[in-house]
């Protein structure tokens, strides 16, 4: 049948999030890394594509090109359905890049109205009245108000999409969507006679993901986090838009060889490290020394362990250590140095023999991704919601890969993704 539904991504982690929970269909997804170089009808594409950027806090210009090129790509590898993921948490500033993005594509794809949902209830997202919850705490009481690049200090979709959009914001709220999909249909459908362009969608729970789904399946863009998008393959099977899933190719054997690279300060992953580093060997790269001293050490430390042993390597701080290093070395030049240093060691850790990749943040992802040379994936097992192994090639070695959001994933993450990949998978 071809390519059905087109998926963009605003970073790494969000995408693979993205494919997993669409892969739980059984239906095959690719996951390709940046825009595709090749023209779709020389790549084999999937019934479902996903590209992912690294876009999130890019000067919004930059953002709304790389996410066109994206549209293009997909149109012409002949995608009908479109959908743009970003965090679940909304991460975004007063300028953009969510609703800038979204309004471009809407234009280039001729629609006057799109939805944004991004909750994700297994993970604890939730909207209800327009306002996000992380748990039971609004998001602007969470600990994504102190996130180092986008800090959230509004818990409101409608006040934080309004500045970012040039037509109205509105809202279709539990009242309406707990009565199921006709209401949402009705509801959309008076607010697009009003004029209203973009419907911030309340959601506490899965059944409500669904209703939802099912009532705006035939808008050509939707947007949100990724578990609104989950059940869209069955919605396009049950209406003979999509295939119905083949079997699986068997995942080949690896090397019980491993590495954590953790990049993210989240609250989630720093009792992710803390966890892991009572049973794995730990190195700490801290941006100040980084930027007096180099990589030299953090280089030498990794070639003295064994491939077959534990090890994290991770600039993951709690945030006075991370306003330190931003106050004294700015905080694009702090981040950099770090992604540049989980990046390097990343290719050396391959080159060492480490075939099996748990990588803890967004930017850190994109950073090692980059570097590896991996541009697509295949998605695999699920390791916690919105979170899959993959399988990729680097350097002529087959690698598996997860790439984790900051906030997702248990205490005990690390442990679990590495205990379910088994060497006999």
């Amino acid at each position: 049948m071809g390519v059905f539904l087109g998926c963009i991504a605003d970073d790494f982690t969000g995408a693979t999030d993205l494919a997993g929970l669409l892969a739980r269909s059984g239906v095959k997804v690719s996951l390709r890394m940046g825009i595709p170089k090749e023209n779709p009808e020389n790549s084999r594409t999937s019934a479902i594509e996903v590209i992912a950027l690294k876009c999130r806090t890019s000067p919004v210009g930059e953002a709304v090109d790389e996410t066109l090129g994206a549209l293009a790509w997909l149109r012409q590898a002949g995608a009908q359905r479109f959908f743009w993921k970003y965090c679940s948490t909304f991460d975004s500033t007063a300028k953009g890049n969510i609703g800038p993005v979204a309004e471009a594509l809407m234009a280039a794809l001729e629609t006057d109205q799109t939805i944004y949902c991004p909750a994700f209830p297994e993970n604890g997202r939730s909207i209800y009245m327009g306002n996000l919850f992380v748990g039971e705490l609004p998001l602007a009481e969470s600990p994504m108000k102190d996130h180092p690049l986008t800090p959230m200090r509004d818990s409101n979709l409608m006040r934080l999409l309004a500045p970012q959009v040039a037509k109205p914001v509105g809202l279709v709220n539990h009242l309406t969507v707990a009565k199921g999909a006709d209401a949402i249909r009705e509801k959309i459908s008076d607010m697009q006679t009003s004029g209203i362009s973009h419907l911030v969608v309340d959601a506490v729970a899965n059944v409500d993901l669904y209703s939802i789904a099912e009532a705006c399946m035939d808008m050509k863009l939707l947007t949100g986090g990724s578990a609104i998008a989950m059940p869209l393959p069955a919605l396009f099977q049950k209406q003979g838009l999509l295939a119905v899933a083949g079997e699986n190719e068997p995942w080949p054997e690896l090397a019980d060889t491993s590495i954590v690279l953790s990049g993210s300060c989240s609250a989630m992953t720093r009792e992710q490290v803390h966890r892991y580093l009572k049973q794995a060997a730990g190195y700490k790269l801290d941006p100040l020394h980084l930027a007096k001293h180099g990589m030299d050490a953090a280089r030498e430390w990794l070639l003295l362990q064994p491939a077959e042993s534990k090890k994290m390597i991770y600039a993951t701080a709690e945030p006075a250590e991370v306003g330190k290093a931003q106050e004294a070395l700015g905080i694009e030049r702090a981040g950099k140095l770090v992604e540049d240093a989980l990046a390097d060691l990343a290719v050396l850790a391959r080159n060492m023999g480490v075939r099996r990749f748990v990588i803890a943040g967004g930017e850190t992802s994109g950073a090692v991704t980059k570097a590896l040379g991996i541009d697509s994936l295949r998605v695999g097992p699920e390791i916690a919601p919105g979170v899959p192994w993959n399988l990729s090639q680097s350097a002529g070695e087959t690698i598996a890969i997860t790439l984790k959001s900051g906030n997702f994933g248990t205490g005990d993450f690390f442990e679990t993704a590495l205990r379910k990949l088994k060497p006999d998978a």
